[in-house]
């Protein structure tokens, strides 16, 4: 698969920065339609070489290394009139320069190749550096988001230095490659530069929750969007902090990252999922959707020595790749998708391979040739692999970008090799965030720039891994099956397979926190459908939407109940005095149901109706679901739940909208009123405090079977 993708690459796009692998020829900066910032990336320095580099050691080709080396150093420029991310470009080609640097050098001390080479990589990386450093010429010392090699950012050719804002991930991901380029050069400025710009962003945090915001303004400091999450836009500050202390060993970075971890634990990881809370108010969930780039997150953990939430947010992101084949570049907490773009990302890669070495459960290599076989079969092309444009109709896109060889091959070819097999001892590196290897012994054969002397108290106690690495015979001790435990209650999470079964709560199982939705087929258990009758006039009964049952709050297969307009329901309810004693609408979405359920009962709402937020869906072309508690006991939650999806809650809203009060039922389908074998009388309604009455010829049924209730609403 390296070959195809390398072959095609060196054959069709060389010396362009990227291949176009459906157009079979390279991508030029100006030569093709603008994408934007997309094209930050591209420089017009041979991209994917550089960042392929270090991959061909990994997979032992080191006749083609070497001779990629020598094209490198012959072919690449760095001074080009261009505009590019300096993140980017960091981390892409400073970070493949210095790591096929410290592969050459490695192969040069063992006196089998590359004899010829005389440190011409590290002298280029140092150059691009230089190129890279008037980034940080900003009052905050908070880089700029762009640069211009040649003309850098405030010279009037360089067409850059306007921008005021930078992504969190953008100014905090340096570390790595600038502390590796002072060591390797002797020039203490660049990590320098990077140190400082950490430290402004940790200063920027949010004293009370200990979390940061996405984007930043470069010059007052200033948070410019406040919504905090481990996808993109923050994902490698919080990696080059854990990082950073295993290169340079300096504990600073490792009370940074520590301090950091247990705000993610606490606000935003809700295992399996990782969502996006304000981080001034970080109870607030500030989207309904998950993006693909929080997929390294698990490998981090793994780092980090927390080992159960790494796995279940695993299995989470494995369930939604069996679903849709790949990794959407977004899905929702019901693992829809919500932008369907896959860009044949590595991280879900990255963090197999990580769960793999930690466990070494089989398992991890199942999923591994899962990635294999769907590359395979639906990315792969004549003339290399291209991205999937919608993961929900397989069409592709003309792009193959450099992280595709820098990161997944590197990944999967680790995971399936024996350390025997390689040509270095690969726990003598640290990856970079675009998997380029830096060795950790930088920090003992390498002087140290100046110390920073900013002191972090350790907010949490100090565990087994607080200063190390874990190791598998720690983490399981005669427990092989640890893993398998803890996925076992996610195996059916999205309806995949086998009916999802949340299994009760003991250490190592949590129930899950979201809906598990159920596809039917008749192994499957079967999601028996319940309704919601309107019964007042002038529906009288006529009027039944289809709804789905809930795992928790009243069984309404054993009681009845007989609603208000739609409410959100994730923050504080202002008129409970309103709602008491009437059945409330609430709208999906923003929190989990089992939270909304809670706020409601307080309130005094007798059952709740909730609607789906999503446009357009309805019981007759999507499946029925049953909802699931949040992973904490819903015993004490004990009002009647049922969920409408957007098609039959418009038309109850419409109901209460011209009809202001409507009394209606929640029950199983198969007792509904005027259902066979129960017949209702004609008549009107009775007094809501009574008791709805049946033909007693007609059926058993005791009086008190049903009951329903007044429905207060409020304007729309």
């Amino acid at each position: 698969m390296f070959d195809h993708a390398y072959g095609s690459y060196m054959k069709y796009a060389y010396p362009a920065d990227e291949l176009m692998p459906l157009s079979c020829r390279g991508r030029v900066r100006g030569q093709e339609p603008n994408r934007g910032d997309i094209d930050d990336s591209l420089g017009k320095f041979s991209l994917t070489l550089i960042d392929t580099l270090d991959t061909l050691v990994v997979l032992n080709k080191l006749d083609e290394f070497e001779d990629a080396v020598r094209k490198a150093v012959s072919d690449v420029r760095l001074d080009n009139d261009v505009v590019v991310s300096v993140f980017e470009t960091n981390i892409r080609v400073l970070g493949g320069l210095l790591g096929a640097h410290v592969m050459a050098d490695l192969l040069r001390q063992r006196g089998e190749r590359m004899q010829w080479y005389r440190d011409e990589l590290l002298h280029m990386a140092k150059e691009l550096g230089h190129r890279l450093l008037p980034a940080f010429n900003t009052t905050s010392g908070l880089p700029y988001p762009k640069v211009n090699l040649r003309y850098g950012v405030l010279n009037p050719l360089s067409r850059t230095g306007t921008e005021s804002d930078t992504c969190t991930a953008c100014a905090g991901t340096m570390i790595l490659e600038f502390a590796a380029l002072s060591r390797l050069s002797g020039e203490t400025v660049f990590e320098a530069n990077a140190r400082k710009a950490l430290d402004v962003l940790w200063e920027r945090r949010q004293r009370g929750s200990d979390l940061v915001g996405t984007v930043i303004n470069i010059h007052n400091e200033e948070w410019v969007r406040r919504d905090s999450g481990v996808g993109a836009g923050i994902d490698s500050y919080y990696e080059y902090l854990m990082k950073a202390y295993i290169l340079l060993g300096d504990n600073v970075f490792l009370d940074r990252f520590n301090i950091h971890y247990s705000a993610i634990m606490k606000y935003i990881s809700q295992p399996p999922l990782l969502l996006n809370v304000h981080m001034h108010n970080p109870t607030v969930s500030v989207r309904s959707w998950m993006d693909s780039l929080l997929a390294f997150f698990p490998g981090l953990q793994v780092l980090r020595g927390d080992l159960k939430p790494a796995i279940e947010t695993h299995e989470m992101l494995y369930q939604v790749t069996k679903q849709h084949k790949f990794l959407p570049e977004a899905f929702t907490t019901e693992f829809r998708v919500h932008w369907g773009q896959h860009l044949l990302r590595p991280e879900f890669a990255e963090s197999t391979y990580y769960l793999y070495k930690a466990t070494g459960d089989p398992y991890y290599l199942r999923v591994g040739q899962s990635i294999v076989e769907k590359l395979n079969a639906y990315a792969r092309v004549p003339c290399g692999f291209a991205a999937v444009q919608d993961v929900r109709t397989g069409t592709h896109e003309d792009r193959m970008d450099s992280f595709f060889l820098a990161e997944m091959f590197k990944y999967l070819y680790l995971l399936f090799s024996e350390k025997s097999e390689l040509p270095i001892d690969i726990d003598d590196y640290i990856f970079t965030t675009e998997a380029h290897l830096l060795p950790v012994s930088l920090s003992t054969t390498k002087p140290p720039c100046q110390v920073n002397n900013t002191t972090v108290p350790v907010s949490q106690e100090e565990d087994l891994f607080t200063h190390s690495c874990p190791s598998m015979e720690t983490l399981f001790p005669n427990n092989p099956s640890f893993a398998k435990t803890i996925r076992d209650s996610y195996k059916y999470l999205t309806g995949v397979g086998r009916a999802f079964h949340p299994l009760p709560e003991h250490k190592g199982v949590y129930r899950v926190k979201l809906v598990a939705e159920v596809n039917q087929t008749p192994e499957e258990e079967e999601v028996a459908p319940h309704v919601v009758q309107l019964i007042s006039p002038p529906f009288l009964g006529r009027t039944v939407l289809t709804a789905g049952p809930a795992k928790f709050g009243m069984d309404l297969t054993k009681q009845e109940h007989g609603v208000t307009s739609p409410y959100t329901a994730c923050g504080p309810i202002d008129n409970a005095a309103q709602l008491n004693g009437h059945i409330a609408l609430a709208l999906r979405g923003d929190c989990m149901f089992a939270a909304k359920a809670r706020r409601l009962q307080e309130a005094g709402a007798i059952g709740i109706i909730f609607i789906d937020h999503r446009e357009g869906s309805n019981s007759v072309e999507t499946p029925l679901f049953q909802m699931v508690g949040d992973g904490d006991s819903t015993e004490d939650l004990s009002l009647p739940l049922v969920f409408l999806f957007s098609r039959e809650g418009a038309m109850l809203t419409a109901a209460l909208e011209e009809h202001h009060n409507v009394d209606v039922l929640l029950l199983p389908k198969e007792r509904q009123l005027g259902h066979e074998p129960l017949t209702a009388p004609h008549g009107a309604l009775t007094d809501p405090d009574r008791m709805f009455t049946t033909d007693e010829e007609s059926s058993p049924i005791l009086e008190s079977e049903w009951r329903c209730y007044s429905v207060w609403c409020r304007s729309l």
